[in-house]
């Protein structure tokens, strides 16, 4: 499902899939609604001005039924008004032929059915990113300017990510999840390991393994944050995987079918190649409730250097 309102007359380069349907367990309530900018701004609206800035030419908003109007709403006050906007929901029951939703299934598919979603509105090189992170103007230039370039090869995608050092994107009120990335000497992401507890201690970084034993890593370690760049060929590759994904594992009503798992298995199958590209921004979002005077913090600051408008969209 979607509809579109025109914003932008630019000659289409790059599309923005914003991954807007998840709710937040631990901070709990819509997230994505909650306002952090001094003119009421979420952080989904400095993501769209960042990308709109760096030449982006439509986004479209993968979004749950449940907040479908508010979200709405919301974005047709500022974002439909100053780009091509499109949505799209995250149906439970958009699989594959074949494919029949289990009735006890609740709990959404994942990040990388978020995006399967969107390949009815989306046929140009797309970045992927969560509506709930703060990224930074820079990552959408770089991604950007690596998309209008982007061309498979031979069919093997020519992909990309953005990637942070781990200590840019850490929270002060708890451990968080990062995906810790493996590097190729050629500037190509050859592994994504998942660390689910990654804390900051007084002196260094530590993550826990699964035995509950603190492990030490560097400052500096790349990791993603779910900001990923496509050709339009990903969504070929994304039908194969969750077919897999489903044949395996569609009694569990809690497994999810998620970006990184499909970008190592195509990594390993060498059916893309993923540039990582590199980035000093800070990552910020509200991960605990703790989070969102730091983010708030975080904005003004931005404001008072002039990074941004005191009132985003005028």
């Amino acid at each position: 499902m979607s509809s579109q309102a025109s914003g932008s007359s630019a000659v289409p380069g790059a599309h923005l899939v914003v991954m807007a349907a998840g709710l937040g367990s631990r901070y709990g309530g819509l997230k994505q609604m909650d306002p952090i900018g001094p003119s009421g701004e979420i952080i989904f609206d400095y993501t769209v001005y960042d990308a709109l800035r760096a030449g982006f030419t439509k986004v479209v908003f993968i979004l749950r039924r449940e907040i479908e109007e508010a979200f709405r709403e919301k974005v047709g006050r500022s974002v439909e008004k100053r780009i091509d906007t499109a949505y799209v929901l995250q149906s439970l029951n958009d699989l594959p032929a074949g494919f029949q939703r289990p009735p006890d299934r609740t709990k959404p598919w994942g990040t990388a059915h978020a995006v399967f979603c969107a390949r009815s509105c989306v046929d140009v090189p797309f970045a992927a990113v969560n509506a709930d992170d703060f990224y930074g103007a820079g990552a959408f230039r770089i991604l950007r300017d690596h998309l209008v370039k982007a061309s498979d090869h031979r069919g093997v995608g020519d992909y990309c990510m953005v990637g942070y050092a781990l200590t840019n994107t850490l929270s002060a009120h708890g451990h968080v999840a990062r995906g810790v990335c493996s590097i190729t000497g050629e500037g190509f992401l050859s592994a994504v390991v998942e660390r689910s507890r990654i804390q900051k201690f007084p002196t260094r970084i530590k993550y826990a393994e699964a035995g509950g034993k603190w492990t030490s890593i560097p400052a500096s370690s790349v990791v993603s944050m779910n900001i990923w760049g496509f050709t339009p060929s990903f969504f070929a590759h994304l039908e194969e995987g969750f077919q897999a994904f489903l044949e395996e594992n569609i009694a569990d009503v809690k497994g999810e079918f998620y970006l990184p798992t499909i970008v190592n298995t195509l990594i390993q199958k060498k059916q893309a190649n993923v540039k990582v590209l590199t980035t000093d921004e800070h990552w910020f979002g509200v991960t605990y409730k703790e989070d969102k005077l730091a983010a708030k913090q975080a904005i003004l600051e931005r404001v008072r250097l002039g990074l941004y408008p005191e009132q985003l969209w005028g």
